[in-house]
């Protein structure tokens, strides 16, 4: 794949993502939610951490969330740079579709999750019990302290759990329970293709290894 094209898959990912997020910022008050399905629903959430809402601050002691939330921030931003290089440079050296693809999706989702984290504090004000404005004269926070978008939700079951079950028995439980986007959609895709198809996606690397060491031993 050229880089041309994978540029383009990025740019698709990012539209639909930032496209479908600014619709649910400006239709949706926190937390209302439409019923498409029994099984899936359009649920408006923000989260203000990593995945599942945890925050840096819950694992970190004497840190304040909003120091918490700058750092993840910025994590985020050095991760987005060093996944740019990999794309790039597998590219360059004509390293396997799947293999580009999948940093493609990676590097859209995660930049599509950057863009709430740093904007979006700034370009949108609260959504609590009102519909968020667009560009208002103060946001609901201050640049990089942005929260993320989240949308889609697919309580595909809910209800008790049996009594025999060790620790859960007899708790209510809701299967898929996270909200997420179509950002987290393309994080997770990318990573589920580096796993499934782990030898497609790294095998020219293993082959420029053994070649590297074929030479070395030639020329010994």
């Amino acid at each position: 794949m050229s880089l041309k094209n994978a540029t383009l898959l990025i740019f698709i990912i990012l539209l639909i993502d930032q496209v479908s997020k600014f619709y649910i910022k400006t239709h949706f008050a926190l937390h209302h939610r439409i019923e498409v399905f029994e099984w899936f629903q359009i649920l408006f959430v923000e989260n203000d951490g990593m995945a599942w809402g945890t925050k840096l601050s819950d694992f970190i002691t004497g840190i304040s969330d909003r120091t918490a939330k700058l750092a993840l921030t910025i994590f985020r931003i050095v991760a987005v740079i060093g996944i740019g290089y990999w794309m790039v440079t597998s590219v360059r050296k004509k390293g396997p579709n799947i293999l580009i693809v999948a940093i493609a999706l990676i590097f859209a989702g995660a930049l599509g999750n950057i863009i709430d984290s740093v904007f979006y504090g700034i370009i949108f004000d609260e959504s609590y019990s009102q519909v968020a404005t667009f560009l208002p004269e103060v946001g609901y926070d201050t640049l990089f302290h942005g929260k993320v978008v989240d949308m889609l939700h697919f309580p595909i079951w809910q209800g008790v759990l049996p009594n025999w079950i060790p620790l859960v028995g007899g708790d209510y439980f809701t299967f898929f329970e996270p909200v997420f986007n179509v950002a987290d959609m393309a994080i997770s895709t990318g990573i589920g293709m580096l796993i499934v198809f782990n030898k497609k996606a790294f095998h020219l690397d293993e082959k420029e290894e053994e070649t590297t060491e074929t030479d070395y031993l030639e020329k010994e």
